[in-house]
């Protein structure tokens, strides 16, 4: 489970990720990973975010995949420097996906999009 700490929940803060300055993104088949380093200072602690649109599948299908990326951020917060701030965007082909399929998907886009960051 995600702690609350390491949420997104405002638009602002999605918003600050995918558009405001320094960040970057790294991508594959099954989802993007946006990265910014909002808190220069490293205070607060690093925050995961995720969109999971209609084209993904119905209600279910985007919540199951919402619940797997979210068990998979609250594993990886270790290897994401504080004040680091990550926006996870599945694509369609994430439906279908195994668990397997989207930790290794996952670890190597945060791989990517960090060493732009940090």
């Amino acid at each position: 489970m995600l702690p609350a700490r390491n949420r997104l929940r405002e638009s602002g803060q999605f918003r600050a990720v995918l558009r405001g300055p320094g960040g970057s993104r790294a991508g594959g088949p099954l989802m993007v990973v946006h990265a910014a380093m909002t808190d220069p200072m490293g205070a607060r602690a690093p925050r995961v975010g995720f969109v999971v649109s209609g084209a993904v599948g119905g209600a279910v299908v985007r919540n199951r995949v919402k619940r797997r990326l979210r068990a998979l951020a609250g594993t990886a917060l270790g290897g994401i420097p504080a004040g680091c701030d990550l926006v996870v965007r599945a694509a369609p082909a994430a439906a279908t996906a195994s668990f397997a399929e989207l930790q290794a998907e996952l670890d190597r886009c945060l791989r990517r999009a960090l060493a732009k960051v940090a």
